[in-house]
């Protein structure tokens, strides 16, 4: 019962915060659909094992991340958009020419920082470079006590998901790169594992309210048409 009493009365104090209140509007899933802190279970604690074995992971990334790691993880820190899939899907899979997509993608990146707001808030756990003072993160990197989930994360599987509805042939490729997107926000040293894991569970729970919108579906179907066009691929059949 007691592990249930955190849970319960950060959520009240998120939805009862000046910052709630002020939340930007969703594009296709409220934060009150998904229940994240129903969802996800608490974060390790700061004097835990876990978070110990956790932060003993990221020095070993540390000391062992070439420069070429490090190069992708930086680029990955500074997108957070679809386009990150474009070492899946080629040249062509770029905002210039896919403006459908690119406004897509954007609604959809609008929801991940809604849906991950009450964990971030309630759960306040510190970011481990703020922990672990022997870290040397190589992204940005913030004072506030946020780290669980990882937003970049959500939004990677989140546009991911998306992505696989608009090109399911390359279902597999997708899902890869979201899994390295996701291990680069350890690389980069400003997450946790756990909360790169919380992410993804986060991830695939909000696409599956999402997938039901009838907005986002009408926006899907445009964005897939213009897509699926520009990359020579043959029209898909919806059921």
């Amino acid at each position: 019962m007691k592990k249930l009493t955190l849970p319960l009365f950060a959520l009240a104090t998120w939805a009862a915060s000046p910052l709630y209140a002020n939340a930007a509007t969703p594009s296709f899933v409220a934060a009150e659909q998904t229940r994240i802190m129903q969802i996800l279970p608490e974060p390790p604690a700061a004097d835990s094992a876990v978070t110990r074995d956790e932060l003993a992971l990221l020095h070993r990334l540390q000391d062992g991340r070439t420069a070429q790691q490090a190069a992708q993880a930086v680029a990955d820190d500074r997108d957070e958009s679809i386009f990150i899939y474009r070492d899946v899907l080629g040249d062509k899979f770029n905002a210039a020419l896919l403006p459908v997509t690119a406004a897509f993608s954007a609604r959809v990146k609008n929801d991940e920082e809604i849906n991950t707001l009450p964990a971030k808030q309630g759960y306040h756990r510190v970011r481990p470079y703020n922990l672990d003072k022997t870290l040397q993160p190589i992204c940005k990197t913030k004072t506030k006590d946020d780290s669980y989930p990882s937003g970049h994360t959500t939004a990677g599987y989140l546009q991911a998901l998306a992505l696989i509805e608009l090109v399911p042939e390359k279902r597999d490729a997708i899902l890869a790169r979201a899994a390295s997107y996701g291990n680069n926000r350890l690389v980069c040293g400003v997450h946790y594992p756990s909360d790169v894991q919380a992410s993804k569970l986060l991830a695939y729970s909000v696409h599956a309210v999402m997938a039901n919108n009838p907005q986002y579906q009408k926006e899907m179907d445009a964005a897939r048409s213009e897509l699926r066009k520009a990359l020579g691929l043959p029209p898909m059949s919806v059921n």
